[in-house]
């Protein structure tokens, strides 16, 4: 159950992180309230999941995961520039995490 409320948390990490940069500076009401909700969800999650998983390994795992979706997002969206070598450090990351899954 720890495993997948991180995955839950860093999936919402990646949201309140796409959110945070369409809020304008929190101009914006509705990216601004994405944020607020996803920020929390996602801490609350990752708190829940950190009684069960080491603080390192549940870090680490939140981190990468709202890393890799949101860059993966952005690149989706047209917002950065894709490229094989992004492609495959990001592909890094993720396999970073499922190895940190396998070894717990």
């Amino acid at each position: 159950m720890y495993w997948l409320v991180l995955i839950v948390s860093g999936v919402l990490e990646s949201v309140w992180a796409t959110a945070l940069g369409r809020s304008e500076g929190f101009t914006r009401v509705v990216p601004t309230a994405v944020f607020v909700a996803a920020l929390a969800g996602s801490m609350a999650g990752l708190a829940l999941a950190m009684r069960g998983l080491p603080i390192g390994t549940a870090y680490a795992v939140w981190v990468g995961i709202g890393a890799a979706l949101t860059a993966g997002f952005a690149m989706w969206a047209g917002e950065e520039p894709v490229s094989v070598v992004r492609v495959l450090l990001l592909a890094g990351i993720v396999g970073c995490v499922v190895g940190l899954k396998l070894t717990h």
